[in-house]
């Protein structure tokens, strides 16, 4: 699997060829790993519904020097990372709120 790095966009090929595009959301570190939190990108004439959207979560490998973008070797670990994402996002919405009523 390759990917090709833009501002907030990856374009990943898997290994039968296909190519997605998906937008980095955030990345975290986790048990001596980086992991990524994706979504399919939209191009401009994509219904905006972001409802829709399904969060994808990659873990980052280094192989021969090279990173590849792997699910999570278990359900365990995908629900833990995938609690670690929400948990972000919702202390950044947290404080977001605080601030608003200063």
């Amino acid at each position: 699997m390759s990917e090709d790095f833009g501002s907030d966009f990856l374009s990943i090929v898997d290994d039968e060829g296909n190519e997605y595009e998906l937008e980095l959301l955030d990345s975290l570190e986790h048990n001596g790993f980086t992991y990524y939190a994706l979504i399919e990108a939209k191009d401009g004439q994509a219904e905006e519904d972001s409802s829709e959207d399904e969060l994808i979560i990659m873990k980052v490998l280094i192989e021969d020097g090279e990173e590849i973008l792997s699910t999570p070797d278990t359900d365990e670990e995908l629900n833990e990372v995938y609690n670690l994402f929400m948990d972000r996002l919702f202390e950044d919405d947290d404080s977001c709120a605080d601030t608003s009523l200063v």
